[in-house]
């Protein structure tokens, strides 16, 4: 008889990293019959956003999913603090949920490992207790996790801190060839008050058995090389990049606007098109607004623009849509009606369907990980616009390690109290938007060489395909 083998995830609580989590479950059942996965979903307390995704997935033997108990978490605290109290809170709840899981072996299959969330590290203790290995999912790119790495050990093995890391103007890392300039590190690296929570997750990466990357050789083969290569990487951890990992069927509201802007899309003519947003926390004020309505103006260039409201200032709200009579008063006087015909100013925007779309050419993007790899996937070249957390990274990984997208901006920043640490003119915004559609840069053939590539690394022959068998085979092994 066929032994079963049974994986417990372990996603953060939030829309974007409990889809990918399941997207990434979908791919290993679906390659293997031996395995059988929960998923153990944690919420903080009074959120419903992630109900409505679970709810909707298909019922299958092999896929498990169990909301854990709410817990209470003290008023008022950060979403730091209340992330590490929400998991430490969670704690009794896994263990309880993977004991019922044990006791019923012979149909869940013995338990094998936890794959855990990037930000779930905490986790590792409760799969000790239960002698099973802890592999991480860690949706961001490998040269990252590679500069994650490297910054923990010069802090450990060199003391350098935040304090002589803003005196560099650059740094040589070892996933990445170029040396990277010290304004396009992650905000937390920079931010003294950071340094303790950075320290602790990355010595959290480093206690993990194996880290599941959302990437794939083809695309960071530079990266994915120190790995093996570089004696201060090699010995830390073994790596599975098995992306792209993405949900494409857009999470679309099912909102009128959506469809009439799929519509207009329809009627324009190939590649003509620049999209302009900036994830689910992507938003700006007046001043920052104004210069990008000039530079979308006097380009004269077709686009689609998701506009969102800023949170009150100093909270940590997510952007919201503004009402569409609003635009009006915070756009230049006249904007809408003298773009009427060659644009469409948007709330929410259905991301994955616009960029899947013929008609759309360039893709102005705050470099959020998940939606690089969207723009990857769909052949979109990128002007980069980075906003917070590895954006920066990101950003310059792009434009100047693999040269797939063009410069917009690779320092700018917002503080988690919605402060922007400058205003990029309009100047700037405007040859980025006609840099990233003309057409006969070197750049657009590279991004559809890469979509080539992309489309075919899952498939058999493909990198992730073989890193994914090698994953397998780990977990299997451990039974």
């Amino acid at each position: 008889m066929m032994k079963k083998a049974q994986v417990v995830f372990i996603p953060s609580p939030g829309v974007g990293h409990i889809v990918s989590t399941l997207e990434f479950a979908k791919l290993l059942i679906n390659r293997d019959n031996r395995l059988r996965i929960t998923v153990l979903i944690m919420k903080f307390p009074n959120t419903t956003e992630t109900d409505i995704y679970t709810k909707s997935l298909p019922i299958l033997d092999s896929l498990n999913i169990i909301n854990l108990p709410e817990c209470s978490l003290p008023p008022n605290m950060d979403r730091r603090s209340a992330m590490i109290a929400l998991l430490e809170a969670q704690k009794p709840n896994v263990k309880q949920a993977v004991s019922n899981l044990t006791t019923g072996e012979a149909q869940h299959g013995r338990l094998a490992a936890f794959v855990v969330d990037m930000f779930c590290t905490r986790m590792i203790d409760v799969a000790k207790e239960f002698s099973v290995p802890t592999l991480v999912f860690f949706t961001s790119g490998v040269a990252l996790l590679g500069l994650m790495f490297h910054l923990h050990t010069i802090h450990e093995r060199d003391s350098v801190d935040s304090t002589q890391l803003l005196q560099l103007t650059e740094l040589a890392v070892p996933s990445f060839a170029n040396p990277v300039p010290t304004e396009s590190l992650p905000s937390v690296v920079l931010q003294k008050e950071w340094e303790s929570f950075f320290m602790a997750y990355c010595k959290g990466l480093k206690n993990a058995d194996g880290i599941i990357v959302n990437s794939f050789e083809e695309l960071e083969s530079y990266a994915v090389h120190s790995f093996a290569s570089h004696p201060d990487l090699a010995s830390l951890t073994t790596i599975y990049p098995v992306g792209p990992i993405l949900n494409l069927e857009s999470k679309t509201k099912g909102s009128v606007d959506s469809d009439d802007t799929i519509k207009w899309l329809d009627d324009q003519p190939p590649s003509s098109v620049v999209f302009l947003c900036f994830g689910s926390r992507g938003s700006f004020y007046e001043d920052q607004i104004k210069e990008i309505a000039y530079a979308i103006e006097k380009s004269e260039v077709r686009f689609i623009w998701a506009l969102r409201k800023p949170p009150p200032k100093g909270t940590m709200d997510a952007p919201s849509d503004y009402s569409p009579f609003h635009f009006d008063s915070i756009l230049p006087k006249g904007f809408l009606d003298r773009t009427a015909k060659i644009g469409r100013v948007v709330g929410w925007a259905p991301q994955a369907q616009i960029l899947a779309h013929p008609a759309t050419g360039g893709f102005v993007s705050h470099c959020g990980w998940n939606s690089t790899l969207e723009s990857i996937y769909f052949g979109v070249p990128i002007a980069t616009w980075p906003h917070s957390a590895e954006q920066p990274t990101n950003a310059f990984e792009l434009v100047c390690e693999l040269k797939i997208a063009v410069e917009i901006a690779l320092d700018y920043r917002v503080e988690y109290t919605g402060e922007h640490n400058y205003v990029v003119n309009a100047e700037k915004i405007e040859r980025g938007i006609r840099s990233v559609l003309s057409e006969d840069e070197e750049i657009r053939k590279k991004v559809n060489e890469m979509s080539e590539k992309s489309g075919n690394t899952l498939l058999e022959g493909g990198s992730s395909y073989n890193y994914l068998g090698r994953l397998i085979d780990y977990i299997v092994n451990q039974i």
